[in-house]
């Protein structure tokens, strides 16, 4: 984009400086006053706009036309020209935002290294807006087990819409993902999608973050106004202060704000998804959270399911982690054993995906050669391997008959492989080695029924 607006008052020089853009290349419009240049901004938002300073018989001076494109659109660059140049008008262009001062008569050398400077700011200002918009992170939800084809039928009802979103469900479990899939097949996916972490956010710098600043050293956008027209994602939304909530819930109500230390209102187009490990309504009840705003942003409550509840995708996950360190760190590109994948399967995941990606990394880090990925390799926080060494009792087990210890331990090694296989007891039969018919009678003698297996069954079958 090339697109110069010439604002003058002066037939002569306006015309005269686009027939010099345009000898070199540029597209150029013009404005005789205030109201057209304003008009055609709001139109159609040049690359950089080129502003008489006094403006005859026009309802805004170029200082106020300075100030409205700053307050409405701050990344397009300003060079102001003016006859009547001095000093104190020169500084206080700079202050309100101007990209460069010119006095007339100018030296049209000058003034095209002044555009050449400020279009380059203008392209690159640009560039990192796209770059913004195609940030990256990955939109590809990996998972064929039945809590993920819920989550996606769940996720594809939503993406069409611009509804409000609440994403819900512990630590790590993949909830900045599934707001990326929503953003990815919406018809914002052009759109920047911009993350808030309002956890990590310091809570006295929470509103300069979010709605920007105003002052001497010019216009500084925030969060929200970098994310027009796509996609803010709140990310634990309970950790935002409680006066930053009453701000934020006058901008869903008409998608309007000011700047920090500003007086006019910046309008923005913003679809909001937020998400929160929390419980809200406990907040809510502590007075640490807003009813209002909760109201707001639950239009669509989604929970998205921890590790735990979706084992049958482990082995997906794994080896989606296995080529994503392979190419980007060049690590061995090794699958998994059967034991490996079952151990996976079989462990308790607190940290949910993030923790199933350090265990993947760590073993491939730490790995023994390129071939398949070993049981005792896959290490635990604590830095014991997962699948070697002596079988540690637990108290109750050392404690029992060998009678009651083997009953005690058949259910329990019963019950995690039912739970691996995501209730599915013929894949379960298949594993352990015993028939299907003899699993039921087996489960039944341990005093398993269904009631037990209800959570994890993912085909329905009947115990």
């Amino acid at each position: 984009m090339s697109d110069i607006l010439i604002v003058d008052d002066e037939r002569d020089i306006r015309e005269l400086i686009s027939e010099i853009l345009r000898d070199e290349g540029y597209t150029t419009r013009v404005a005789a006053n205030a109201d057209e240049a304003m008009n055609a901004i709001s139109a159609d938002p040049p690359a950089l706009l080129i502003l008489d300073l006094w403006l005859k018989d026009s309802r805004m001076d170029g200082i106020g036309i300075l100030m409205a494109v700053k307050r409405e659109h701050p990344g397009i660059p300003v060079v102001i020209i003016s006859g009547h140049g001095n000093i104190e008008i020169a500084v206080a262009a700079i202050k309100k935002g101007a990209y460069d001062f010119i006095e007339k008569p100018f030296n049209i050398d000058q003034l095209m290294v002044v555009i050449g400077r400020a279009m380059e700011t203008s392209r690159l200002r640009r560039e990192n807006t796209q770059l913004r918009r195609r940030d990256g992170g990955p939109t590809e939800m990996i998972g064929l087990s039945q809590a993920m084809k819920l989550l996606k039928s769940q996720l594809a009802k939503v993406t069409k819409s611009n509804g409000r979103v609440m994403l819900t469900g512990p630590s790590g479990c993949g909830k900045e993902m599934a707001a990326r899939f929503i953003h990815a097949h919406s018809n914002r996916a052009d759109a920047p999608f911009v993350s808030v972490s309002c956890a990590a956010i310091e809570p006295d710098k929470m509103e300069i973050v979010l709605f920007g600043q105003e002052g001497a050293q010019g216009v500084v956008q925030g969060l929200l106004e970098q994310a027009n027209g796509g996609v803010i994602y709140l990310d634990e939304v309970a950790d935002m202060p409680s006066g930053t909530q009453s701000k934020i819930l006058r901008v869903l109500v008409d998608q309007t704000f000011t700047r920090v230390g500003g007086n006019g209102k910046v309008k923005v187009d913003l679809r909001v998804i937020s998400s929160t490990t929390r419980d809200l309504r406990a907040e809510i009840a502590a007075s640490n959270f807003r009813q209002e705003l909760y109201d707001r942003l639950n239009v669509v409550p989604i929970a998205v399911p921890s590790l735990e509840e979706r084992r049958d995708d482990i082995p997906l996950l794994a080896g989606h982690f296995i080529d994503h360190f392979h190419q980007t760190q060049g690590l061995p590109k090794r699958d998994l054993s059967a034991e490996a994948e079952a151990q996976l399967q079989a462990m308790g995941w607190p940290g949910n995906i993030r923790q199933l990606r350090n265990v993947i990394e760590r073993a491939l880090i730490l790995g023994e050669g390129t071939g398949p990925i070993e049981a005792r390799e896959l290490q635990g926080e604590n830095g014991q391997s997962a699948g070697e060494g002596r079988v540690v009792l637990s108290g109750v087990l050392a404690t029992l008959p060998l009678r009651e210890a083997r009953e005690l331990f058949e259910r329990e090694y019963l019950l995690t492989q039912i739970h691996r296989f995501g209730g599915n007891i013929s894949r379960t039969a298949t594993f352990v080695g015993m028939e299907r018919s003899a699993l039921h009678r087996k489960l039944k003698s341990l005093g398993v029924g269904t009631g037990a297996l209800g959570d994890a069954r993912s085909d329905r079958e009947q115990v």
